[in-house]
């Protein structure tokens, strides 16, 4: 989405460097300066041309309408930050040590880079072709990482094996996004670190395994 490899955001995250025309990338860049201060919902084509310096027809010419474009520039953002979750697991030794990464980096991501949190979080959650969309996937694609790791610790005895995995990844999921939503509505601070305790401090005690919570299982 950025013209250049050394280029940010304002929240000072570093995004890659796609294959696509100037136009294009003035474009997805006009939205998403927009979408620094505004809601989607309140945006026309017509500024975004005028911000990206370029004919409201052009847009057209790469995007179906508006909301393919934030559906765009939201696949850019998810196809970056799923490879960066894959490398951020390299080397991490221990299911609860991955789990406690993926957390602390999904919530720096919210923290650091708001536009992106406001679109996963707030603007396309309304629209019901999201969920047949390509970003929808991605988010599965990130979503099935977790399992991976969760399923992983109950292999190895690490994490409970009388909880779903899918149960436990679902409420790791919902923590993350309510606990992130109110700072991400208001801009407010949000800590990664001090979160990332909070979070793993309550849903560590639930989901790790212990000699009492296999006392009725002979079979552990």
């Amino acid at each position: 989405m950025m013209a250049d490899a050394g280029s940010s955001s304002k929240y000072g995250v570093a995004a890659p460097v796609p294959l696509f025309p100037p136009g294009r990338i003035k474009i997805a860049e006009a939205l998403r300066s927009l979408l620094e201060n505004r809601d989607f919902g309140s945006i026309t084509t017509a500024e975004i041309a005028r911000t990206a310096g370029v004919t409201e027809a052009l847009i057209y010419k790469y995007f179906k309408d508006k909301r393919d474009l934030l559906y765009e520039v939201l696949r850019e953002y998810l196809e970056h930050y799923d490879a960066r979750f894959e490398i951020d697991l390299k080397g991490i030794k221990g299911s609860l040590n991955k789990l406690r990464k993926l957390i602390w980096s999904h919530i720096n991501i919210y923290a650091t880079d708001r536009v992106f949190a406001k679109i996963l979080l707030i603007d396309v959650r309304s629209f019901s072709d999201y969920y047949t969309s390509r970003p929808y996937e991605l988010v599965k694609k990130y979503s099935k990482i977790m399992l991976g790791v969760i399923e992983e610790g109950v292999a190895d005895g690490e994490i409970r094996k009388d909880i779903s995995p899918r149960i436990m990844r679902q409420a790791i999921f919902g923590a993350l996004e309510n606990a992130c939503l109110t700072g991400v509505v208001f801009d407010r601070e949000i800590s990664p670190d001090e979160l990332t305790e909070s979070l793993c401090g309550l849903l560590f005690n639930g989901i790790e395994k212990r000699a009492h919570t296999e006392m009725t299982d002979p079979q552990a």
